[in-house]
Parts: C-alpha cells; structure tokens; sequence
C-alpha cells in the first residue's frame, strides 16, 4: 500500500510580501553599490549612517520573516526531510556567492555572508521551535549580547583569547573585537536574535491573530500580488540579482 503524501504547505501572501520588500529594498542598495564599485558615485557604505543603518534594516527584515515563515512551516507541520532540502538549497546558494566574491573581490570575499548565516541560524531555529515565549527572551539576549561582547571581550586584557574570537574560524560567531575585511559578514551574534524574533511573533500571530497573516493577500492589489512572487522565490532571485547588475555595467563601462 502506498503511504500518502503529506500535504503541500499553504503559502502566506503577507509574509511573501514582506519578504519580497525586503529584496526589492534589497535590490536598490546593491545598484547603488555597485555604482560605487564602478566609480559613478562616491559613497561610503562603510561608514556613512545612511547606508550603514539601511544595510541594517535590510538585513533585520530578511531574517525576520524568515523566522515568520520558520513558525508557518512548523505549524503546518513541515517535516525534516522537507527541511533538510530547503536547508541544502541554501547551503548550496552560501558556496555559490562565496565561489562568486572570490572571483569578483579576491582579498574580501564572503566567507560568512547572509546566507552562510542563514544556513546556520535555520537549525538553531529549527530546533528551539518548541520553546514558546522563550524565544523572545533568546533574540533579545543575543541582540543584547552582540551590543556589548566586544567591549566585554576587550575589557579582559587577554589578547590571545581576542585574537582567537576574531580568526575566521571563530569570527562567524560575533564575538569580535574587530569587524573582519570582507563584503559581507552576518555572524550569529546578534543576528539570531532576529530570526528569533521572527519564529516567535510568527507562533503567537498564527496562535492568537490569524486574521492579521490573512488579511493581505495577493488579491489585494498588483502590487502586493508582485511583492508575493517575488518573495516566494527569493533564493533564487537574490543568486541572480547582483551578476545581472554586475553584468550590465560592466558592459556600460
């Protein structure tokens, strides 16, 4: 007899949107990056609050929602298998940038970008699912943790032990004293504590506010209904967005 499958998981509209924001947001601050890059503005992104702050609400955003779809997935009863394929087309995408930025910036690829992180704070979050309303407390002692550890860790007069956390073997955890050199770095410190927070108000919103998750659907207007697409392929979309950009000017230049 052959064992049924189990259900396709149902897809949320609002969250797909948010999440599609967040790249088309994501997509403008990489453009005028790249502009950067090719010398036709002069920013700093390094340094400047307006692009620094930007890079920092993109990125809250992105894995907030993927805490939200983390909580929909459990509730909906996604198994592990199911897991583990998602999760290896994430770690897949992770190798692909890294293979990409070596070839594009040799001395500053991406060793531990956003989607290494993601790949990572997928099964720490997988794991704590069942943990309720102590999630909430968890993102904000890791959020709280990566404000303060590297004046913490500085302040133990032990260089050996502050190098050690700054290494790249060591550095994808936040820890740091010193921001290593790269074009993308999202260690776990602070940033699980968004992710999180993200499983956390996604369980209580499908617990005690469904209503809110439905009511902006991809019926609701053009826009959203876009927003939704996008969101609902956003690996793929965020592996191709910067070669396009990339590509088209280099054969503007």
């Amino acid at each position: 007899m052959r064992t049924p499958h189990p259900p396709a998981p149902q897809r949320i509209d609002s969250v797909d949107a948010l999440r599609g924001f967040a790249m088309v947001w994501m997509t403008a601050f990489h453009f005028c990056f790249d502009l950067n890059h090719f010398g036709y503005i002069r920013q700093s992104f390094l340094t400047d609050p307006f692009w620094t702050w930007q890079r920092t609400c993109i990125l809250s955003l992105f894995l907030f929602t993927a805490g939200l779809g983390q909580a929909i997935a459990t509730q909906q009863g996604q198994s592990w298998a199911r897991f583990w394929r998602r999760w290896v087309l994430v770690l897949g995408a992770a190798l692909l940038v890294s293979a990409g930025s070596y070839w594009m910036y040799r001395q500053t690829f991406i060793y531990f970008g956003v989607l290494h992180g993601m790949a990572v704070m997928l099964v720490l979050t997988r794991l704590t699912a069942g943990w309720g309303r102590w999630l909430w407390w968890l993102g904000g002692l890791a959020i709280a943790t990566g404000l303060v550890a590297g004046y913490a860790i500085s302040t133990r007069a032990n260089p050996g032990f502050e190098q050690l956390l700054n290494a790249k073997g060591l550095n994808w955890l936040g820890l740091i004293t010193q921001k290593p050199v790269t074009e993308d770095y999202v260690p776990l410190i602070p940033w699980l504590g968004l992710m999180w927070w993200g499983m956390a108000a996604g369980q209580w919103l499908l617990k005690h506010r469904p209503g809110w998750l439905a009511a902006v659907t991809a019926k609701t207007n053009v826009v959203i209904a876009a927003l939704a697409f996008l969101g609902r392929w956003s690996l793929s979309y965020y592996l191709v967005h910067q070669p396009v950009m990339i590509g088209a000017l280099m054969a503007l230049a």
